[in-house]
């Protein structure tokens, strides 16, 4: 049963995240006065269709990806115009004759979509199960925060210079600062304290440690804080999205830590699993609640994911065709299209071969 509910669950949120971002770009070149051709959810043959207002709409048989085809895009599409008179063929709507502002609304708000996504479901999360706050809990003697002075209930506000909301904030930049000394600002009764600490190795745990916990789960919040710790939920997955991608580049983090859909369908298959495993003795209703719960907080951290990597001046994705069109903007005319199409060839070449990878080394991962 666990294996059908994972993969039911994989299939919405994969659909829902990659339909959200096409949307937006639906939405703009709509709002811009864009003609699109056709708006798709998934890929490959159809299973029901229609054309209104001069546009297709369509649902396919693989449901992952999709996409949305704006008119000089159809090309890619030879069966396009067998589907109806009414799709739009002029070119007053075409993408390429719009103002380079309008085409750079209409590029930019596929990723702009997965960032409201995101932060509409971490608000949601919020609502739901509160938040884990950047306050301490416990703190175990003879570790640094102790011999320093701090105490359960100071609420760590900063890092060196990096600010801190969530308690996930700071367990991020100590996996990020391993073993580096750190000055701590704190508030204890409203006042702001500040404290240097040089994390201590804990042979137990195998990790530097400065011996603090957290306060727990807050729930209950009020509206405002609902907003504002659903924000900071946020932000925290769009910056862990950022910083992994730092560490791949600086070296700290190799593609063996990448995942594709199949290494992403066995997280999914996992968070099903465990919560089974958690709520075993619990009602079905609890169980499916929490099992909600966990994919709603997945489903943030891939729409954040998609945000951010669209958003990565690479051929062949939002990025590289915003860059194009900030090139425009600078030097006031277009990119000449042959050299353009030969660098947005080589990127689709490269971030093929990069899938490919990604899907070996998911396959590896399930078999060794």
């Amino acid at each position: 049963m666990s294996t059908v509910v994972s993969i039911i669950a994989f299939i919405i949120i994969i659909g829902l995240v990659i339909f959200i971002h096409e949307f937006g770009h639906y939405l703009a070149a709509k709002r811009n006065g864009v003609g699109v051709v056709e708006l798709a959810i998934g890929m490959g043959p159809d299973i029901v269709s229609w054309v209104k207002n001069g546009t297709k709409y369509s649902v396919k048989w693989i449901p992952f990806g999709g996409y949305c085809m704006m008119l000089g895009q159809e090309n890619f599409l030879p069966d396009t115009e067998t589907e109806g008179e009414d799709i739009v063929s002029d070119e007053e709507h075409a993408f390429r004759n719009k103002s380079v502002w309008q085409r750079i609304a209409v590029i930019a708000a596929g990723p702009i979509f997965n960032f409201l996504l995101a932060i509409v479901l971490a608000i949601l999360l919020t609502a739901m199960i509160g938040t884990t706050t950047s306050k301490i809990g416990a703190v175990s003697e003879g570790y640094p925060a102790a011999e320093a002075g701090l105490q359960a209930g100071d609420e760590i506000v900063k890092l060196n210079k990096t600010r801190t909301h969530l308690f996930s904030d700071i367990t991020m930049y100590f996996t990020l600062h391993e073993g580096e000394t750190v000055e701590v600002t704190y508030k204890r009764g409203g006042e702001k304290h500040t404290a240097v600490l040089t994390p201590q190795y804990s042979e137990e745990q195998g990790r530097y440690l400065i011996g603090i916990m957290s306060a727990g789960r807050e729930s209950g919040l009020n509206f405002v804080n609902t907003l504002r710790y659903g924000f900071y939920e946020f932000e925290y997955n769009a910056s862990a999205v950022i910083k992994s991608l730092g560490m791949l580049f600086s070296g700290k983090a190799s593609l063996n830590d990448l995942s594709g859909p199949v290494g992403m369908a066995g997280i999914v298959h996992d968070i099903v699993d465990e919560v089974q495993e958690d709520t075993k003795n619990e009602g079905f209703w609890t169980t499916a609640y929490w099992v909600i719960v966990n994919l709603i907080n997945f489903m943030i951290l891939i729409s954040a994911n998609l945000g951010v990597m669209n958003l990565l001046p690479i051929p062949a994705v939002d990025g590289g065709r915003l860059l194009f069109l900030i090139i425009e903007v600078i030097i006031g005319k277009p990119v000449p299209k042959k050299f353009e199409g030969i660098v947005t060839v080589a990127g689709f070449i490269m971030l093929a071969l990069l899938m490919v990878a990604v899907l070996f080394n998911d396959i590896r991962k399930i078999f060794i």
